[in-house]
């Protein structure tokens, strides 16, 4: 990935595998909910969802792992797409998992005051079990306050939620799979009705109500359907993003939100190192529409380029606020004082932050560290070999855990810059890095 350093946003987690994003706004700030694929995983092998958030679109905070199966007494295995809505002051969050009964997948719903958790199980058993392809749920409450759950694979279900976010009401629809509303299936045309497939997302613009889902059969493209109604009927419309196969990635996801005056649509593809079917990054895109409300097709970019903020840097600013990373990972402290913390830290691995708004020139730079032996931090503006602003010598603070401050001058800057933070040292994982901020 060496040579995309340069402009790369996409994939937009470099730290470990992500999938089936699932966005949500919520106080001007964007949250990404995803699934978390396990390193060199030979299936969909995924045990917990991970959280990110941003204010600008360039940069985005890690929160770590807030929901997984162990949040469900009833689920065995499979923490699969799910999708986070808002209402009523708590966050209501749709999983599919697979039951430790023995009965297949169903789905369930987690609940928090918090976008960023803890997330509990609302209900200790199953919200939906209609199948054995009760996966990807997709949740959606209309201008008039109905609320609308959709889910399925290889059949499109929904049900009308209750006020409560917890419990439904009427029967479960089976929405018709046919070519007026879904296209026509190309591959395997003999075991699907259309060109459907999965992963279902229900979104609004002005009158008109969109269905995005993965489809064609493996590998997978991105198509969408759209409807005067939220039950339908669905006409079939285009294909938003053929199919991409990025380090062998052959299934995709969509999910699409306003932000900001615009409208971005996430997906996933194995672009990372090591990536893959079972190893998938999410990546993002600015999503277009034409004057019939037509989505204009896309191909994947290098990502996100013009930011819809800036980066104060002379706030406290978290370490796993991250533009792009090399090497580096993240975890989860066992302290307040460090929630979340950058760690794997080796000689020659760096984070780039972007969009620092100095509106003056720092005099100094503060990071919050914890180190057992010594190293330091070069800070560089706009690239890797860029100006050196100065080096934060790191000295053993007694133990990975013991967080101290560590602090340099640095030279003049002004106006909007990238940083590049760019660790050395000896071997092995040199510090923790807890956050940081100029003065």
């Amino acid at each position: 990935m060496a040579p995309l350093f340069g402009k790369s946003q996409n994939p937009i987690v470099q730290t470990i595998y992500t999938a089936d994003p699932a966005p949500l706004v919520h106080n001007d700030t964007l949250y990404l909910y995803t699934g978390h694929d396990e390193d060199k995983s030979t299936w969909f092998t995924m045990k917990d969802w991970r959280c990110f958030s941003t204010t600008d679109m360039l940069n985005w905070t890690d929160r770590g792992a807030v929901l997984s199966l162990k949040n469900f007494s009833w689920a065995g295995k499979d923490a699969w797409a799910g999708q986070c809505i808002f209402r009523n002051g708590k966050f209501y969050w749709y999983v599919p998992v697979n039951q430790s009964n023995g009965k297949g997948m169903a789905l369930g719903v987690a609940v928090s005051t918090s976008p960023t958790g803890p997330f509990t199980d609302a209900l200790g058993k199953p919200l939906i079990h209609s199948g054995n392809g009760d996966i990807d749920p997709t949740v959606f409450i209309d201008d008039d306050g109905q609320a609308y759950l959709y889910w399925g694979n290889p059949y499109l279900k929904y049900v009308k939620l209750n006020k409560d976010m917890i419990s439904y009401a009427g029967d479960i629809i089976t929405v018709p799979l046919n070519k007026e509303g879904f296209n026509v299936r190309f591959k395997d045309a003999d075991k699907r009705p259309s060109a459907y497939e999965e992963g279902p997302w229900l979104y609004k613009r002005k009158a008109l109500y969109y269905m995005l889902y993965a489809a064609g059969g493996v590998p997978e493209h991105l198509a969408y359907s759209t409807a005067p109604t939220p039950t339908g009927p669905w006409f079939y419309r285009d294909t938003i993003m053929s199919v991409i196969q990025k380090g062998g990635a052959f299934t995709n996801h969509p999910g699409l939100v306003d932000y900001k005056g615009k409208s971005y649509l996430f997906y996933h593809n194995g672009a990372l190192p090591g990536g893959g079917g079972f190893t998938r990054s999410v990546a993002v895109e600015e999503c277009l529409f034409d004057e019939n409300g037509a989505i204009i097709r896309m191909l994947p970019s290098e990502g996100i380029q013009k930011a819809a903020g800036r980066i104060d840097p002379f706030k406290r600013v978290e370490a796993e606020t991250i533009a792009w990373g090399e090497g580096v990972e993240t975890e989860k402290g066992i302290t307040a004082d460090a929630d979340m913390y950058v760690t794997s830290i080796n000689h020659g691995d760096y984070i780039k932050v972007r969009n620092l708004d100095f509106k003056k020139s720092p005099k100094e730079f503060h990071a919050n560290i914890a180190a057992v032996s010594a190293a330091r931090i070069e800070i560089r503006i706009d690239s890797l070999t860029g100006k050196l602003l100065g080096t934060c010598e790191i000295k053993s603070t007694g133990g990975m855990e013991n967080w101290s401050m560590a602090s340099t001058k640095v030279a003049k800057v002004e106006g909007l810059h990238d940083i590049y933070f760019v660790f050395k040292g000896g071997t092995g994982d040199l510090f923790h890095f807890n956050w940081w901020k100029f003065k």
